[in-house]
């Protein structure tokens, strides 16, 4: 909302204050400067507030506001006073306030850094989480002027307010006076302020979801007066899952005395329903939904899923119907899956909802699915169903304007009917935001990522989303250091999926192969190995082998302590006129299921060929077993199953000591259970380690000067610095890289032979004589590089032989360096990525590792364990380990550059780009001979700010 002409001369009005924000119970609200225009809305807030809350603000009876004070708290010059109110559907419900003062407690300007704030929460919305979020928005505000503490007079009855200023994490005093507790606060974040952010945003957007996946009612907007249609399907749905809630059909267009579609109560607008509505399912022409909007938000609804299309994934025009719609949902406390959405679906037996264009309700299950797309959400419905896997949650949210994976992810974190967490993404609305929620969750549940739209220039239509200048290999390794899962096909994803959802994690990577084909575990056995496994040797059962044979080797290899995974391979057993018989795949999965449920908990997994009905018995995971089990029957066809598990013997196992079976899943081919094995070791062996989180050892300290660097930094980039940045020159990155203990060797320009010779008497013999132009730049294959120089002669003849050979010297930019100890050559990155981040980067210098994209990749900030993992990730670390009798050089301070280069980076953003080429790694020490840095203004840490949604 922007001021009239009538607001303060000093400041133009600061829009980027505006901020939309999930409340504690999910519901939305807009934060947004207060401006002269607001002088009703003010007045007719503050006579909704009752005697009590006025006083508790005022320290005395105040029932009305004068003249006087509505001038007072509408017009703020945005610096030294500044007021902030919390609206819904355009009308206040809280107001916030700070006002400069100096030491004495009277107003003030700059250089005071102290403000006095005041909070005023309407009664009705009190308990809502309002005044924790104003106050993470003003202590933003406060920061931005330069203010760096709060005071608040705050009478001891008020404990409402008191624990809020008490919960923020902020360092603060208390004290009582005069009848009055008073607080200062410290406004700078801190790990407990931060902590306490990031744990109400989790429940706030949690319970935002939750309050779309368990309505109480449930209304279809735009349910047809006739079969068919988009909203009769998904009326037609809902009754067929059984929806637990009441459900209600709205047609504007209702024939006169139509009160019923599909058997349920049939209006023409909300209000004609007379109870509330808790969620709205819109499939009405895109023309027609600002309509149906504004009925919702009038009548309380809480949430929108909007199947209509229309929108982004049309153009510009579609683009701006789309932020529009976000708007206005947003203006009446309302969140949207969608639009362009195919639906969600919740299985809990409370609930029952299937609010999608799904025609059957997935079984229940703990699995998680978000999709980006209706058609791969469909594709991945049919493969889970006929794979026999359940859901517990199913989310398409289609352009996803404003519900996105992210918020899904803060949900499933704490949702114990989900165990599992599978995600279809074609965009990253948030990458900063999704990497924090993926690490966080998958410390606790697995998240397996397909990302579509990978390749530049493809992002669909339908999704703002951040340029991301990092290849997709980049992004791939980003996701793996945050624990995530990624894969590359939805049929990975599926299997996957089944694997973790039903099995317990490996310890390790040591993989028993049993079966009757020996050819098949040799297949697995291969298989193994390239996905980097440590399989045993094949135990080869016979084609002759009964179930019980299966049973009991499955039993012997779940006991033995050197194995942490079973693959169990089976082909039909072959009769004997040599014909195949499909056997009964019942038999064979019953054994299976009793060595697994009575066995040690171990992952089992089965790669069949052509027997019938087993996946599908193995996927059945609702009985229990007891022991001692009768012998299994022969594995043939002529003999068939029992239809149920044995019960169990007199005097044997009780009910209560049996135990749970779980689903084994089935894989067609070898490749794709060894595969989804493989992603449960690598993610076990991840949350292993994320057990113990790594840290940056404190000897850094007492090596860095900060402050230098960052008044080196201002200097640099001056009062009014370029928005494109600048390069800085040779001396200007030494000096700076210094302030953080990064030693970069001397370089000396040669622009003539004499000048090489006396740079080389200079520095000392022997010398390497380089060029560095820039298409010779690290070029050594192409003859720009003469090393080992040890004397003026040398030194002046292989002058000659470059200036010959390559060009002028005003071309080459000849420079002459003391040599280096020798060693291994590398390169160690740093950039900031408009949407990922600040990442650090490292890997063998030379072409072939930039050919073959040998780099690996890890978030700053790094920790001790992530840059041991990152030098040991790429392909040629052997290298550095003593390969083929090589000495092994010394990555011990090679790790310590590159924790220096993370904390460089995130200590001073305005350093967006660092490299260090070559650094030449040795037995003993490393040298820093090549340096790049670049400065910018530091680009905008949305992350790091007060909670906020993402602009529209």
């Amino acid at each position: 909302m922007q001021p009239s002409s009538e607001q303060s001369p000093h400041h133009v009005y600061p829009d980027h204050w505006e901020a939309d924000v999930v409340l504690r119970d999910g519901g939305t609200a807009r934060i947004r400067p207060i401006t002269t225009d607001d002088a009703e809305r003010l007045v007719s807030f503050y006579e909704q507030v009752s005697d009590e809350s006025k006083y508790y603000r005022f320290f005395a009876p105040y029932p009305r506001l004068s003249a006087k004070d509505v001038h007072r708290f509408t017009h703020h010059d945005y610096v030294d006073r500044v007021g902030l109110a919390v609206t819904v559907g355009g009308e206040f419900i809280a107001t916030v306030r700070y006002d400069r003062i100096d030491a004495t407690g009277r107003p003030a300007s700059a250089p005071a850094d102290e403000a006095e704030v005041a909070f005023l929460v309407q009664d009705a919305h009190q308990g809502r989480g309002v005044a924790s979020t104003l106050l993470e928005h003003i202590a933003a505000v406060a920061r931005e002027r330069g203010i760096r503490r709060f005071a608040a007079e705050v009478l001891p009855a008020n404990t409402k307010m008191i624990k809020v200023f008490r919960d923020a994490g902020y360092t603060q005093q208390r004290s009582f006076e005069d009848g009055s507790v008073h607080l200062t606060l410290d406004l700078e974040p801190t790990a407990e302020s931060l902590a306490v952010q990031r744990a109400r945003e989790q429940r706030a957007e949690a319970k935002s979801v939750q309050r779309l996946l368990a309505p109480g009612s449930v209304a279809v907007i735009g349910a047809g007066r006739t079969p068919g249609g988009v909203g009769r399907t998904v009326l037609r749905n809902l009754l067929g899952a059984g929806f637990t809630g009441r459900v209600h059909a709205v047609n504007s267009a209702l024939d006169a005395g139509q009160d019923t579609i599909d058997g349920v109560p049939a209006h023409r607008s909300l209000g004609e329903i007379g109870e509330p509505v808790d969620l709205a399912v819109v499939a009405v022409p895109a023309d027609r939904v600002p309509e149906a909007v504004a009925d919702c938000g009038e009548h309380g609804v809480q949430g929108l899923v909007v199947l209509s299309a229309g929108y982004a994934e049309w153009g510009a025009e579609g683009r701006e119907r789309q932020r529009e719609l976000v708007r206005q949902a947003r203006s009446y406390g309302m969140r949207i899956i969608g639009p362009n959405a195919f639906g969600i679906i919740n299985n809990s037996e409370e609930v029952r909802l299937n609010a999608s264009l799904a025609p059957e309700r997935p079984a229940s299950g703990r699995i998680g699915l978000f999709t980006q797309s209706g058609a791969i959400g469909i594709a991945l419905l049919s493969g889970l169903y006929r794979r026999g896997a359940g859901l517990s949650t199913f989310i398409s949210a289609g352009n996803r304007a404003d519900i996105s994976g992210n918020d899904f992810l803060q949900y499933w974190y704490d949702d114990p009917d989900t165990d599992v967490a599978l995600l279809y993404l074609e965009s990253l609305g948030n990458p900063r935001k999704f990497t924090r929620l993926a690490r966080r969750t998958a410390a606790v549940k697995p998240v397996v990522v397909v990302k579509g739209a990978r390749h530049s220039g493809s992002t669909p239509p339908g999704h703002a989303v951040p340029v991301s200048r990092i290849p997709d290999s980049t992004v791939s390794a980003l996701m793996r250091q945050a624990g995530v899962i990624r894969v590359d096909t939805v049929t990975e994803m599926v299997d996957a999926g089944l694997l973790l959802a039903d099995q317990p994690l490996p310890a390790g990577g040591r993989v028993a192969i049993l079966g009757n084909s020996e050819s098949l575990g040799l297949l697995t056995y291969d298989v193994c190995l390239a996905e980097g496994l440590r399989p045993r040797p094949p135990i080869d059962l016979t084609t002759s082998a009964t179930p019980q044979d299966f049973r009991d080797a499955l039993s012997a290899a779940l006991a033995d302590g050197g194995c942490d995974a079973v693959i169990v391979t089976a082909i039909p057993w072959v009769g004997e006129n040599g014909e195949a018989e499909p056997g009964d795949g019942e038999v064979l999965a019953t054994a299976l299921h009793t060595a697994a449920a009575t066995g040690p908990a171990k992952p089992v997994a089965v790669v069949h060929v052509e027997i019938g009905g087993l996946a599908e018995a193995l996927s059945a995971a609702t009985s229990t077993v007891s022991q001692p089990r009768p012998a299994a029957q022969p594995f043939t066809a002529a003999q068939g199953a029992p239809a149920e598990p044995p019960a169990p013997a007199p005097g044997t196992d009780t009910p209560e000591e049996a135990r749970r079976i779980g689903r084994i899943p089935a894989y067609p081919a070898a490749e794709r259970a060894v595969r989804a094995l493989a992603e449960a070791v690598r993610y076990a062996r991840w949350r292993r380690q994320a057990a113990v989180p790594g840290k940056v050892p404190d000897f850094l300290d007492d090596t860095i000067d900060a402050p230098g660097a960052a008044a080196r930094i201002d200097a640099l980039l001056g009062e009014d610095p370029d928005p494109r940045g600048r390069p800085l020159g040779h001396d200007e990155a030494r000096e700076l890289l210094a302030c953080y203990g990064i030693a970069v060797r001397p370089t000396l320009p040669a622009p003539g032979p004499k000048e090489a010779v006396a740079a080389a008497t200079r520095l000392g013999y022997p010398v390497a004589l380089k060029t560095t132009a820039p298409h010779l730049r690290h070029r050594a294959d192409l003859g720009g590089v003469r090393l080992d120089l040890d004397s003026e002669a040398a030194l002046r003849r292989a002058y000659g032989d470059l200036t010959e050979l390559l060009g002028k010297p005003a071309e080459l930019r000849p420079v002459v360096q003391a040599m280096a100890p020798r060693g291994v050559d590398t390169v160690v990155r740093a950039t900031i990525d408009p949407a990922a981040g600040a990442v650090l980067s490292f890997g063998l210098a030379g072409a072939p590792s930039e050919l073959l994209g040998d780099t690996a990749h890890r978030l700053v900030p790094a920790t001790d364990r992530d840059v041991a993992e990152l030098i040991r990730s790429i392909r040629a670390a052997p290298v550095l380990f003593g390969w083929r009798g090589a000495a092994p050089v010394d990555t011990a301070a090679l790790e310590e550059l590159l924790l220096r280069i993370s904390r460089l980076v995130d200590d001073h953003p305005e350093v967006v780009s660092i490299a260090l080429e070559p650094v030449v790694v040795a037995p003993q020490g490393i040298s820093v001979l090549g340096a790049s840095v670049r400065l910018s203004p530091p680009p905008a840490r949305t992350d790091l700010g007060p909670r906020r949604l993402s602009n529209y």
